[in-house]
């Protein structure tokens, strides 16, 4: 249950639905990302894979709608207010998710004065995306002890002339278990001992 895994509804060929827009601003630079997705925690890790070191979640936050296209249609009135703040994305972002597009520098400023205003029109305003994304993880963290258990299984029986398929999948266990610690999530109720003595003896 990487966060790759979850079945994520297709913004393009669902239109019913509870639906966000997002706004996520980089740690490290006056950068941010501006976009619409039914699930911002698959979206986020879509875009990198550490989203939780990568983003900064107490500035980033969500506008809810009720339908992708009334999602689609704040994005898209966004992008047109922000043209002459368009930037590069960041290379570390993963090109395949699609995320190339829609950055912007020195725009946060405008971005949250927005979302007060449509706050104002009735729209639900999350105005720090960290409080969403943690209960986000414990509602799925049911799923994460067969998942975990699954999967170290899988470490324990990594074919030794496949190095890289070992480090992936290594990879990706302290990645998903790293956004629950990441979130001060405790880990020790919903992993297999092993796993949990295997994910402590690494950090």
């Amino acid at each position: 249950m990487t966060f790759d895994d979850q079945d994520d509804a297709n913004p393009r060929t669902l239109s019913r639905g509870a639906c966000f827009l997002y706004v996520a601003p980089c740690v490290y630079d006056d950068i941010l990302k501006v976009g619409f997705a039914r699930d911002p925690l698959l979206r986020l890790h879509q875009l990198h894979r550490r989203f939780y070191e990568f983003f900064d979640l107490d500035a980033a936050f969500l506008i809810q709608t009720d339908t992708v296209r009334e999602a689609r249609a704040l994005e898209t009135a966004m992008h047109r207010v922000l043209a002459i703040h368009n930037a590069p994305a960041p290379l570390t972002i993963r090109e395949p998710a699609g995320g190339a597009t829609e950055w912007y520098r020195g725009a946060y400023g405008i971005l949250r004065g927005r979302a007060h205003a449509l706050a104002d029109e009735g729209y639900v305003h999350h105005p720090s995306l960290r409080p969403w994304l943690r209960e986000r993880l414990l509602r799925q963290s049911t799923e994460l002890y067969s998942w975990a258990e699954t999967a170290y299984a899988a470490l324990s029986l990594a074919d030794a002339d496949m190095p890289a398929h070992e480090a992936s999948l290594r990879q990706a266990m302290r990645d998903t278990l790293d956004a629950y610690a990441a979130f001060d999530i405790d880990l020790a109720p919903v992993l297999p001992e092993d796993v949990l003595r295997w994910y402590r003896a690494g950090r």
